[in-house]
């Protein structure tokens, strides 16, 4: 045991606002199963959690803030907001945090995952979301629930014009979840949608992007 490696910290994003949950934390935890080699394997922490830690029983745990990855100082900035499946986390807590302060800024969600009725994440919170007026709009894509498969990046192609007038008008832009290929297509995506509503080609395209970077109006938090 004393050549045994220590377990690496699990970072979780946050899916829950303080101003709405006072003295609460909430995680949104994919539990990792799979077969490997004929055998069993499993997510260290996130089966812990989901099995062998009891209601009322504690855990250690460490708070780490983020010093890019958070809302805009203003209010009245939009925000749009893309996380499938579980990088769906914060922006929960983003919405909640924007209502409870009171900011104006409209906001839109873009989400996704395999199928609409177990894969829907917070979905019944996003309804009364939009209903009250705290969530603009809501796109989503379940890509098993068709023949043909539809990613989040498929749907900010499909919404490219009003997309691209949201940036254009100063919104951030940003993107949580899966960092190997999710995030590259919405960047891709991203490109694709300033050629062709902007006019630029390729290269001031990413041009284009790479600014939104650089004056942090695109923002990830991928793993």
């Amino acid at each position: 045991m004393q050549h045994a490696q220590e377990a690496t910290t699990r970072l979780y994003s946050i899916a829950s606002s303080p101003k709405a949950h006072p003295d609460e934390v909430h995680l949104t935890v994919a539990v990792v199963r799979y077969r490997s080699h004929g055998s069993n394997r499993e997510g260290v922490c996130s089966t812990y959690t989901a099995d062998r830690v009891s209601e009322g029983e504690t855990m250690p745990v460490y708070v780490h803030f983020s010093r890019t990855f958070k809302l805009p100082e203003d209010g009245d900035s939009p925000i749009i907001m893309v996380g499938p499946g579980t990088g769906i986390a914060p922006f929960r807590a983003f919405v909640e945090e924007r209502a409870a302060i009171g900011a104006t800024g409209k906001s839109w969600l873009f989400f996704g995952d395999q199928h609409r009725g177990t894969d829907y994440l917070y979905g019944d919170e996003w309804e009364r979301c939009l209903t009250e007026g705290r969530l603009s709009r809501i796109d989503l894509a379940f890509s098993r629930d068709q023949a043909e498969k539809v990613y989040v990046q498929h749907l900010m192609l499909e919404q490219s014009a009003e997309l691209y007038s949201w940036l254009s008008d100063g919104a951030v832009f940003y993107v949580c979840g899966d960092a190997s290929r999710m995030a590259k297509d919405v960047h891709e995506a991203l490109i694709s949608i300033a050629e062709k509503e902007g006019g630029k080609s390729r290269a001031d395209a990413e041009v284009w992007v790479k600014q939104l970077q650089t004056d942090k109006r695109y923002l990830r938090d991928v793993y």
